[in-house]
C-alpha cells in the first residue's frame, strides 16, 4: 500500500502528516506493506525542509521527519498510490481538477474520531501547530485501522 498525504506548499500540514503516520506505521509492524511520502500541490517550497513549527511540534512528540518539499506530479498518479490523503477540500478539488483523480482519494479528518472539524487548517499564519498536530493525530489513527482492515 502506498499513502501520499497532500498540502499546498508541503512544508506544514502534509510533512507532519507523513512523520506521523511513518512513525504509527513503523510502530504497528506494518513498514514493509505501507510506504508514506507526502507532497504539495504548489511548487513554492520545492527542495526546502519542513516549516520550523512542524519540526518542532514533532520534534517534542519524539518523531523525527528529514524529508524536503516537493510537488505531487503525474508519475505519483501512474504508480497506483492506494490513498492519497488530502488536508483540505481546496487540495483535494485541484488534485482531482489537474489530475482526474476521483479514485482513493481522501480527506484525512474523514478518518478522525474525535474531532468535528472536517478540514486540517494550514498553522502557517496561525502558528496554531499543537492544534494542527492534534487533528492530523486523530485522523493518522483512523486512517491506520482503515488500511489494517485492508491489509487483512
Amino acid at each position: 500500500m502506498r499513502v501520499l498525504f497532500l498540502c499546498l506548499g508541503n512544508i506544514c500540514r502534509s510533512p507532519m502528516a507523513e512523520a506521523i503516520f511513518q512513525k504509527m506505521v513503523n510502530n504497528a509492524g506494518l513498514d514493509a506493506s505501507v510506504s508514506v511520502d507526502s507532497a504539495g500541490t504548489e511548487n513554492w517550497n520545492v527542495g526546502k525542509t519542513a516549516h520550523f513549527g512542524t519540526l518542532e511540534v514533532l520534534n517534542r512528540h519524539g518523531i523525527k521527519y528529514r524529508g524536503c518539499a516537493r510537488q505531487i506530479n503525474a508519475k505519483d498518479i501512474a504508480d497506483n498510490l492506494t490513498h492519497i490523503v488530502a488536508m483540505d477540500d481546496s487540495n483535494l478539488r485541484i488534485l482531482r481538477h489537474r489530475f482526474g483523480c476521483r479514485q482513493n482519494t481522501h480527506l484525512l479528518l474523514d478518518f478522525a474520531k474525535d474531532t468535528n472539524v472536517t478540514e486540517v487548517p494550514d498553522p502557517f499564519y496561525s502558528n496554531n501547530f499543537d492544534f494542527v498536530y492534534n487533528l492530523i493525530t486523530d485522523g493518522c489513527l483512523g486512517l491506520l485501522s482503515h488500511l489494517k482492515q485492508q491489509l487483512k
